[in-house]
């Protein structure tokens, strides 16, 4: 079952928690899941070059906070803070709360399941081998404290007639523990064969106490303190 669902979805409430954290009424819960959708599809495509990791919404009284961790902060706060004032009046005209826009930077994106999705991605659309390009991340991950990382590419691979899927692993990634720490994402690379598929997964540790907010508080440890040591052999 490990090997089948989405590894985040599968976490919930047990050391991961939603992106989206907010109690609606059964009448405004669909507005305000298609705001929350708007608002990160808007982010993503407007901030594009600034390697958008996650964006987190919550909404206390009438209000709508976003919280975007990203790789280059520079690049949405702009000179002088004035390209950040410019996306807030523009993500303002979405919502009707009152909003308030924080920016969290993501120190090792190596270790970030989605921005090593998107490098690989741009590395595929810049004509790079894809085998290089995963072997790259792969050692990148694992050099600044990775316990496990898989990369899987799904496509015409190389411009070959038939699609094929392959794919890259070193040390552990036990999607069957539900104590694991696992970060998962997926992004697709536009190139002239057509669309390649890239997946993949980031073992950080086990979890050991039931607490949801266990992957973010770890998220934060890694960025800031030292890369941990641990099991780095092939399996």
């Amino acid at each position: 079952m490990g090997h089948k669902v989405n590894p985040i979805g599968m976490r919930l409430q047990v050391n991961r928690t939603w992106d989206s954290r907010w109690y609606a009424d059964s009448k405004d819960y669909g507005d305000l899941l298609l705001e929350d959708i708007k608002i990160r599809d808007f982010i993503k495509e407007e901030c594009k070059a600034a390697g958008i990791a996650r964006v987190i919404i919550e909404r206390p009284h009438k209000k709508c906070r976003v919280t975007i961790h990203t790789a280059r902060p520079g690049v949405i706060i702009g000179k002088k803070g004035a390209d950040i004032e410019t996306l807030r009046k523009k993500i303002a005209k979405m919502t009707d709360s009152e909003l308030h826009l924080n920016i969290v930077e993501v120190r090792k994106p190596e270790l970030d399941a989605a921005l090593v999705a998107e490098s690989i991605a741009q590395q595929l659309e810049r004509r790079v081998s894809f085998r290089r390009a995963m072997k790259r991340s792969v050692q990148n991950a694992m050099r600044l404290g990775a316990l496990g990382i898989r990369v899987n590419v799904a496509g015409r691979l190389g411009g070959a007639e038939i699609a094929r899927t392959e794919w890259y692993r070193e040390g552990r990634v036990p999607l069957h523990t539900l104590r694991a720490d696992i970060d998962y994402a997926h992004a697709e690379a536009s190139t002239a064969y057509g669309i390649i598929g890239i997946k993949t997964w980031i073992f950080k540790g086990e979890i050991m106490e039931h607490d949801p907010q266990a992957h973010d508080r770890r998220h934060a440890e890694l960025q800031e303190g030292p890369a941990p040591r641990g099991d780095r052999g092939r399996r």
